[in-house]
């Protein structure tokens, strides 16, 4: 009579833990996904390397000034420049076009917006 007492209880535990692993499952997944909602929530900080005052080249600065600026700013004062005297090219709006003040900083007529990145990394300490 025991053996079969223990090989119930035997049976009650596995029904027993079928049931509850779908519900601990459930439950880690809703803990994951509370921590990659909180994770999302969180503002970024910014790199510091990016917010770091960088002095501009004389070609660099006929165009954005002489103050040191973060490279961020400077990118932005550049497309400033570039869209106050519509130097974008009409058909190909990927392309930026030289001025007198620009062509010495490109080192020729036309480049590619992609290149620009590279082109101030040169003009700046």
């Amino acid at each position: 009579m025991a053996k079969t007492a223990k090989k119930a209880a035997k049976k009650a535990v596995k029904k027993a833990a079928k049931k509850a692993a779908p519900k601990k499952a459930a439950k880690k997944v809703a803990k994951k996904a509370v921590k990659k909602a909180a994770k999302k929530k969180s503002v970024r900080k910014p790199n510091a390397a990016f917010m770091a005052p960088l002095t501009a080249s004389p070609v660099l600065a006929e165009v954005i000034g002489n103050k040191p600026l973060p490279r961020t700013e400077i990118v932005k004062k550049i497309w400033d420049y570039i869209r106050k005297n519509n130097l974008q090219d009409k058909k190909n709006r990927r392309m930026i076009n030289a001025d007198t003040k620009l062509k010495p900083l490109f080192g020729k007529d036309q480049i590619s917006m992609f290149d620009l990145a590279k082109i101030v990394s040169k003009h700046v300490k």
